[in-house]
């Protein structure tokens, strides 16, 4: 005689092998999902490391602080060498470039621009223009500033450079006496260029 399996059993092994097949698949999707939040924590990880040191953001620059450079650019150029021939604005532009990348002055463009050092009790500026009021309150010559402003474009974004002036971070008015102990570079329009003692 034949045993015959009864309705519910059947029913119950189906369910049985149901439950075990969605099991293994809920199983494989959580340690799939735990893989990529582990992948997504690690990389996040190594993303907020190298964030940390910031080296990324000095190799991309966005074009508001360009346009900020610039703008800190061009105003150096016009107040120190607005009415200077050409190569005069290039020379003041350079020097200013030369302090950036000299690492002995401020860390950005801007810094090195505004930069202000303390000698005992006086304030000194790296550039004087910007220690006096004259910039505040005297108006801007539209074509000296339309130079300055090519100028400052191309040294700053074209790299334009005079072969003269490669390690000159100094320079000074030919009226002006400040008897510095540098070695003279070179005289354009009507400023002196100075390197750093060796």
């Amino acid at each position: 005689m034949k045993q015959q399996i009864a309705p519910f059993r059947v029913i119950n092994d189906n369910w049985y092998e149901r439950l075990m097949k969605f099991s293994t698949h809920a199983i494989g999707l959580i340690i799939v999902a735990w893989l990529v939040v582990m992948a997504t924590n690690y990389r996040f990880t190594a993303l907020k490391n190298s964030a940390a040191d910031q080296s990324w953001e000095k190799a991309y620059t966005t074009s508001a602080q360009r346009l900020k450079q610039l703008n800190c650019l061009t105003k150096n150029i016009y107040w120190e060498a607005g009415t200077e021939p050409f190569e005069g604005k290039v020379a003041v532009a350079q020097v200013t470039m030369n302090r950036l990348e000299s690492g002995k002055f401020a860390d950005t463009l801007c810094g090195v621009v505004y930069q202000k050092n303390v000698f005992y009790t006086k304030v000194i500026c790296q550039f004087s223009w910007f220690c006096e009021d004259t910039h505040r309150t005297r108006p801007v010559s539209k074509p000296h500033w339309d130079e300055s402003e090519i100028v400052a474009r191309k040294v700053l974004l074209e790299g334009f450079r005079l072969p003269s002036l490669k390690t000159a971070l100094y320079f000074h008015a030919d009226y002006v006496k400040p008897n510095w102990n540098k070695p003279k570079i070179e005289k354009i329009g009507r400023h002196i260029f100075y390197g750093e003692k060796t």
